[in-house]
């Protein structure tokens, strides 16, 4: 008796510590799913990958609606959110309501997957899912793929319920408040890259890629804690996120919300681009 229950509660102790480990908030792995689709009706799925790559491979019924869509087709500065109305219509138009569940991939970098994220996030979905594509991962767990275009949706209304508190403006970073974190290259940074003069006065530099392992998937907890454990951030931390223009960001704040379970986490949209545009100082 004694030996049984040492290791029911072994057993019970390794499911715990496997389960801490793999959990990683709304970013679910291949089998997640696989689940999702036997269960799941309400359920949509998005590859924001670029078109070309879309017509090559996808995921069975998967609609392609690139992140590059997203963002204005005016304006000084590239790569700017369109207004919450107009992405809305966007969604809607391809069946898709802000009550569905959503998983988002792309093609394996995890920047335009995090970059919708972070935008159905900002517009008040509460059911968004990250998926990283991994052939063997894929292969493993039976997902299916298909090179024919998913049939079209009817369309739906999308309700956004703007969430401002994601979503960082270039007065935020001048008051002080956040830690301001630049997740783009060296070179970018420091301003020795051709389109690049610096960075914005008092960031400090995180490579996105930094959060990520060799295949693109997002690090594990303890790992990335180790990654910027030498920043001084906790879950309490105000934190405004930039890049060139607000893609490679939105890497940053998907690791930092859902691996790290950070609180105070935004990202600044149009970052160095509408900073520089603005006329706003940048420091080498």
């Amino acid at each position: 008796m004694k030996i049984f229950q040492i290791g029911l509660v072994a057993g019970f102790a390794f499911l715990l510590v496997s389960f801490t480990v793999c959990a990683q908030g709304d970013i679910i792995s291949a089998a997640d799913f696989t689940e999702l689709q036997n269960t799941d009706n309400n359920l949509v799925v998005i590859d924001a990958g670029k078109a070309e790559n879309y017509t090559k491979s996808h995921i069975k019924d998967a609609i392609n609606i690139p992140a590059g869509e997203l963002n204005r087709e005016d304006g000084k500065v590239h790569g700017l959110l369109k207004s919450p109305a107009e992405l809305a219509k966007l969604l809607g138009a391809n069946g898709v309501r802000e009550s569905n569940t959503i998983v988002v991939y792309d093609e394996g970098s995890q920047k335009y997957a995090s970059r919708f994220y972070w935008v159905l996030k900002y517009l008040g979905a509460s059911k968004v899912k990250l998926l990283h594509q991994d052939k063997k991962a894929f292969k493993k767990s039976k997902v299916p793929l298909s090179s024919h275009l998913a049939q079209e949706k009817s369309a739906v209304v999308f309700a956004p319920r703007v969430n401002e508190g994601v979503l960082a403006g270039a007065g935020y970073l001048k008051s002080g408040k956040p830690a301001i974190v630049d997740a783009r290259s060296e070179e970018e940074f420091d301003g020795s890259s051709g389109y690049s003069k610096g960075h914005i006065p008092g960031a400090v530099r995180l490579n996105y890629q930094c959060l990520l392992d060799d295949g693109g998937a997002f690090l594990p907890k303890r790992k990335m804690e180790a990654v910027v454990k030498k920043y001084g951030f906790t879950a309490e931390t105000q934190m405004a996120v930039y890049c060139r223009s607000g893609v490679r960001a939105s890497v940053v704040y998907a690791a930092f919300v859902n691996v790290l379970g950070f609180k105070n986490v935004q990202v600044y949209d149009g970052s160095y681009l509408e900073w520089e545009a603005n006329g706003n100082k940048v420091v080498k």
